[in-house]
């Protein structure tokens, strides 16, 4: 059992430092929390995503109310659920007249805290405690909740910053004027950076390459062993080492798993069954994404390969990708996926990168580097295919800098830059 004495020194310390020392909060799009503390905040997604800052956030925003706990703490290292009481009690000694009011608890890598749902779960409902727990495991997705939460959980994904929030970071106002006006230089700009680098919050404040290189190389170094080998205690690391290579290379686009075993089978010993296990784990560690392909009957899309893409454009960083467009897919796949996860490509003799199921009304989209004369035949007749196979009189192919809008075959088609339309 941890001491009272402790737990408090580590409370204070914690409030200084958030309150003293944390500057350069970007606040976060599309989080917000429900107004009576019933329901049990959890933040999870991929590590350095920016978790902790969100409750740093809601710290200095109640932070007459407020208790923030990093299990990560070495001083927490042997924190049981008991010890839980013990905290409650430490703060409520530093803050007396809190007895009787609400209270807010910030919990942060709350997973190393076995069964901490249940004691979330009790205040929640009897103490009129606001508790908002925040991890950079899988174990706190939606999926892996105990069920002590199901029903009582207000989970949010905190996902790498958005363009617009990348700006922010950079403090360039955006409004028509930047759009349209000649602050659009800038903000082309900043756009090829964040094309480059992507979005992880560090990134965008690190001094220069030689150490977003290097950051980044540190978090892809933290990912692989903690969100994957330890995480699903994954053995078999040549085999680990080959798909961690051939996933991140094949970003933006299709992946077969039969074609990769039938490739490595005579070069290193694993079986069909440790691949398609490992590449769930890749999945439910939130590196990667997939998107099938757009069809009536759930066999249909599982039969056909997915396409693959990445959390974050900076970990392309990984293969040293120069191809701009899969880029440039790759992130307005990010931006498809903060509005829904029912996002398919479309295939059927031409290709749709991109079909999006919105609260059922459906939307297309072409994504290209340049829509040129070269390259704009295959890219419209895909599109202009796809609208008429889902009934759509509209739909959006997305450039880095073309703009134009046209009228094909009774399909309004809309080019414009994905750096405009991100900021719509």
């Amino acid at each position: 059992m941890i001491s009272k004495e402790r737990l408090k020194e580590i409370i204070v310390a914690n409030r200084e430092f958030i309150l003293n020392q944390v500057e350069n909060i970007i606040k976060r799009e599309g989080v917000y929390f429900p107004s009576k503390p019933s329901k049990v905040g959890i933040l999870y997604g991929v590590r350095r995503s920016g978790k902790t800052f969100v409750l740093y956030d809601l710290f200095k925003k109640f932070s007459d109310e407020s208790l923030y706990i990093d299990f990560e703490d070495e001083r927490l290292t042997n924190f049981v659920i008991s010890d839980f009481e013990v905290l409650k009690e430490a703060f409520l000694e530093l803050n007396p007249p809190l007895v009787d009011r609400r209270k807010t608890f910030l919990l942060d890598e709350i997973q190393n805290v076995r069964d901490w749902e249940k004691f979330c779960r009790r205040v929640s409902e009897r103490e009129n405690t606001k508790i908002v727990v925040a991890g950079s495991s899988s174990k706190i997705m939606p999926q892996e909740i105990h069920t002590s939460l199901r029903g009582r959980a207000w989970s949010m994904e905190i996902a790498p910053f958005s363009f617009r929030e990348y700006l922010k970071a950079k403090n360039v106002v955006v409004d028509k004027n930047s759009i349209y006006g000649s602050k659009r230089v800038n903000i082309k700009k900043h756009f090829r950076d964040y094309l480059k680098w992507g979005g992880f919050p560090e990134i965008i404040f690190a001094k220069n390459e030689f150490e977003k290189n290097k950051i980044l190389k540190e978090y892809l170094g933290s990912m692989f062993f903690k969100d994957l080998v330890e995480r699903f205690r994954m053995n078999n690391i040549p085999l680990l080492d080959i798909m961690l290579d051939g996933i991140f290379s094949l970003f933006s686009q299709k992946l077969s798993l039969n074609s990769f075993y039938k490739q490595y089978k005579d070069k290193i010993p694993f079986s069909k069954d440790t691949l398609f296990s490992y590449y769930k784990y890749f999945l439910q560690s939130m590196l990667v994404f997939e998107v099938r392909k757009f069809a009536e009957s759930i066999y249909k899309r599982m039969r056909n390969p997915a396409k693959i893409y990445l959390v974050d454009v900076g970990l392309a960083r990984r293969v040293s990708s120069e191809d701009l467009g899969r880029l440039l897919e790759n992130i307005v796949f990010t931006r498809l996926r903060r509005k829904t996860d029912k996002i398919f490509y479309f295939e059927e003799g031409k290709e749709c990168d991109f079909v999006m199921n919105e609260n059922g009304r459906l939307s297309a989209y072409q994504v290209c580097y340049e829509c040129n004369e070269e390259n704009r035949g295959r890219e419209l007749d895909g599109l202009i295919l796809c609208c008429k196979w889902l009934g759509l009189r509209k739909g959006f192919v997305l450039t880095f800098d073309h703009e134009e809008q046209l009228n094909r075959e009774g399909i309004k088609i809309e080019i414009k830059p994905v750096w405009k339309w991100l900021l719509e």
